[in-house]
């Protein structure tokens, strides 16, 4: 038996996503997210933002997933600056994650 890395669906592995930057893994991450319309996964990201309060101020409706998630990229890019500053390792780690398992 011989020890292989653990891969995401589409055949990525942990070591290759921790090589990426924090930006490529946050626009791969966003971009599957978006394909599955997969708006939990950017509230759980935006609670971990350092000014996750202004978040609240989205909307989040079933019926307007589409302009949610648009909003939720844009407050993202406004909120961070891509600049990740203290929350870096906790993002990587949740961009990764989900990866992988998505």
């Amino acid at each position: 038996m011989t020890d292989t890395p653990a891969a995401t669906p589409g055949g990525t592995s942990f070591e290759a996503l921790d090589a990426l930057s924090t930006e490529e893994l946050r626009e791969r991450a966003f971009a599957r997210a978006r394909k599955r319309h997969d708006v939990g996964f950017y509230w759980s990201v935006l609670r971990h933002l350092p000014n996750a309060d202004e978040a609240t101020v989205l909307d989040g409706a079933p019926n307007s997933i589409g302009p949610t998630i648009d909003e939720a990229n844009a407050l993202w890019r406004e909120l961070t600056g891509h600049g990740y500053e203290e929350s870096a390792p906790l993002l990587r780690a949740a961009f990764i994650d989900y990866l992988l398992k998505h």
